[in-house]
């Protein structure tokens, strides 16, 4: 009989937030696909795991893929991300797409995202939220930027370190009163949530550079 692919969340920081069941999932498959095969060592280490582990990541191609999915027809196989859920933001949705088109068995073993812990921890209307990822670099930034302004919904975006001052800056400038969450290292020791106008977090920023850095969500309110 063919196996499973399982689509398995992992911690965004706190090693403590695996799931039991992602737990021992990941125990019995025999093959654990993995955006950074360094980072998820840290994590089946801490747990005892010895599963066989390979990479699979942005760069991969369909053959490497479809090298990984032929395990499938065998035996399960499990697929990570560093941090999250598969598929959000990162390349594990082009596995998942692969094995569907395939017609193998997909199960999803649900865990953390930095999405959704940021969104909880936002304090502002979610009932309806738009997800945009990571911004572009340079074309299109300003094009979204002014979609941001225009939308009724709170959006949330991940940022890097050293674009989250321009980012606020393009805010400021377009949406100055709405309310802004800045949610760095999530369930890491150095958690912060940084709230107020786009005017307020700037310039908390500029006055605390040291600050702006680490894993960054940006959740921006409704107008």
């Amino acid at each position: 009989m063919p196996g499973t692919l399982f689509v398995v969340g992992t911690p965004i920081g706190n090693l403590e937030d695996l799931t039991i069941r992602a737990r021992r999932i990941l125990g019995e498959v025999g093959l654990i696909a993995c955006e950074d095969t360094r980072t998820t060592r840290k994590l089946v280490d801490h747990y005892g795991i010895t599963t066989k582990l390979v990479s699979l990541h942005h760069h991969s191609t369909e053959r490497d893929i479809d090298g990984v999915l032929a395990y499938v027809a065998e035996g399960d196989v499990a697929i990570v991300t560093d941090a999250g859920m598969p598929g959000i933001a990162d390349p594990g949705g082009k596995v998942v797409a692969r094995a569907a088109a395939l017609g193998l068995k997909v199960e999803s073993v649900p865990g953390p995202a930095a999405l959704t812990t940021a969104v909880a921890l936002s304090g502002l209307p979610t009932d309806r939220f738009l997800f945009l990822g990571f911004l572009p670099h340079k074309k299109g930034r300003e094009t979204l930027f002014r979609r941001i302004a225009a939308t009724e919904e709170t959006v949330i975006l991940y940022e890097s370190p050293h674009r989250l001052l321009k980012t606020l800056e393009s805010l400021v400038k377009l949406t100055n009163s709405r309310q802004v969450v800045v949610a760095r290292e999530l369930t890491k020791v150095h958690e912060s949530v940084i709230r107020g106008t786009a005017l307020h977090v700037l310039k908390h920023f500029q006055d605390h550079l040291d600050q702006a850095k680490g894993e960054i969500v940006l959740v921006i309110g409704p107008r």
